[in-house]
């Protein structure tokens, strides 16, 4: 491979399928983009740094005696090298992102503004209390709003993303059962529900065992029963379900886990699926987490802050964690953190974090919520319910939709590879829609479906936004039915071209070394 002066490599920006290579290697706009350090020399930086004074070192002997091998850039450079990489990446203001289970909506500018407020934005947590009222009232009045939204007793808001409210959840049940005086060692777990439930309750301690689905792709009921027992701990159930489904037998399921004394823990990644027009408490959930930066407001993708509040039922809320906001009767809030908790969590396991949650994701759903108003609220679930079915209809009969029969899906429509021309599979499918324009939907999970497509259009696209990505996805998916070769080295048109994931996985290249550069070079 030849380097030309410049350090960057022509042929890495040159497309395959084109007959036209570029000097620099960019394709007009599309900007080819080396290495960090491929641009810049260790032996410079960017800002003049006066030498430090010599001082006898403190480290003895473990002082560094080689250079950082950091590249030295100057502000021009550091800004177009972060500037071009951005223009590469995928981002939910440049069109629909499809991830199924993950809720990528867009986060409107109203809820960013409010989190960077001033006394939000800025706010310690080790500030004194009498300082930081208004944060503790929005902590507070987004409790009551979650509590309302889920007909639940009590919530804690502490827990910082899904799989830590989950945590909280299942802690909180086996707290419930150690003050029980009752040794229930198991949780069943549906093939339906999140991956992460049963990694959760194994972490806490539990044996998993596994409740089948039924063709339709929901839980099934007469299994689950005849597993209920003196040794069962809880069920957690995701509601709606990896599938795309609502349980419709969940208050039936409720009912028979409370009757043989086991708690129901219920995964709300979905929340926003059924919010203002389901409330899980009505149905006899225990716990359930609420993934705020899914269901009321920030997409979470690119690992981005999360929040998890966990709303308990009357018999789980005495377990709840601290620390917990409360109105005192002067009027006044106050964080309280002691053990002996008082009369909201007097049974408390202890604390699930340092602090207290994530202000920034607070303000976010307060904002969030309190623009919409509760019909509003009630609308966002019809609205994604709606979208998905749209692309639900729109491509069952190019793709195969494996529980189109069950009825209508929620808030995403789930498709699978068979169908496909011998050798095509969903990775063709989703390398495919690059080309398109588009982010691929989530792949292969839930792995209950073969060659799984989970797609999530959320309640914030427009129907043209729809009909553009279902026409794309109609014909890349009818190219994979014809044996359409070309679709077997897609993507052609993004900065780089298919990758060897395999080989990717199993030896990836975690560290630059300038000595394999050249030797890759000749």
């Amino acid at each position: 491979m030849t380097i030309n002066q410049s350090g960057w490599r022509p042929e890495m920006g040159a497309n395959s399928d084109s007959d036209v290579a570029t000097y620099t290697g960019n394709r007009a706009l599309m900007l080819e983009e080396a290495l960090i350090f491929e641009i810049g020399t260790t032996d410079t930086t960017g800002v003049d740094i006066a030498p430090a004074p010599k001082v006898a070192s403190r480290l003895g002997g473990l002082g560094r005696n080689t250079g950082i091998g950091l590249p030295g850039l100057s502000e021009p450079e550091t800004v177009r090298h972060y500037t071009r990489l951005s223009r590469q990446n995928y981002a939910i203001d440049l069109g629909l992102f499809p991830l199924g289970s993950c809720t990528m909506k867009h986060n409107p500018r109203l809820n960013e503004k409010v989190a960077r407020m001033a006394g939000f934005a800025d706010v310690h947590p080790l500030q004194p209390q009498e300082t930081v009222q208004g944060a503790l009232a929005v902590i507070q009045e987004l409790a009551v709003w979650l509590i309302e939204l889920t007909g639940m007793y009590g919530v804690a808001m502490a827990p910082k993303a899904g799989a830590h409210g989950e945590l909280c959840g299942i802690l909180c049940i086996k707290a419930a059962l150690e003050a029980r005086g009752e040794d229930r060692p198991v949780i069943l777990v549906p093939e339906s529900a999140h991956g992460t439930n049963p990694a959760t309750a194994a972490f806490a301690g539990f044996r998993v065992e596994n409740i089948p689905a039924t063709a339709e792709g929901r839980v099934d009921l007469a299994a689950l029963k005849a597993r209920l027992g003196p040794d069962v701990a809880g069920v957690m159930i995701t509601n709606p379900n990896t599938c795309g489904l609502f349980e419709r037998d969940m208050k039936a399921i409720s009912d028979a886990v409370h009757a043989a004394g086991g708690y129901v823990y219920c995964d709300g990644a979905n929340f926003n699926a059924i919010v203002g027009r389901v409330r899980p408490g009505d149905l006899g959930i225990d716990a359930m987490h609420i993934n705020l930066h899914k269901t009321f407001s920030t997409p979470h993708g690119g690992g981005g802050p999360g929040s998890g509040p966990v709303v308990l039922s009357e018999a789980l809320a005495p377990f709840g964690p601290i620390p917990f906001v409360s109105l005192m009767k002067d009027g006044t809030y106050k964080l309280v953190e002691e053990e002996s908790a008082g009369e909201l969590h007097p049974q408390t396991f202890g604390r699930m974090a340092a602090f207290h949650g994530q202000m920034g994701m607070f303000t976010r759903a307060l904002s969030y919520i309190l623009s919409h108003g509760a019909d509003g609220l009630r609308q966002v679930a019809e609205d994604a319910v709606l979208n998905a079915n749209y692309i639900l209809r729109s491509l069952e009969d190019v793709l195969e939709a494996p529980f189109a029969a069950s009825g209508p899906c929620m808030h995403e429509a789930l498709f699978s590879d068979n169908g496909l021309a011998e050798g095509f599979s969903t990775l063709d499918i989703a390398k495919g829609l690059i080309d398109e324009g588009f982010h691929p939907m989530t792949v292969y999970f839930p792995l209950v479906v073969h060659g799984a497509m989970l797609v999530e259009p959320t309640e914030t696209e427009s129907k043209a936004t729809l009909d553009q990505f279902i026409g794309a996805l109609r014909s890349v998916a009818r190219r994979a039915r014809q044996g359409d070769a070309a679709l077997k080295s897609a993507p052609h048109f993004a900065p780089r071209h298919r990758l060897d994931e395999t080989l990717a996985a199993r030896k990836p290249v975690l560290v630059w070394k300038e000595a394999e550069l050249a030797q890759a070079a000749e």
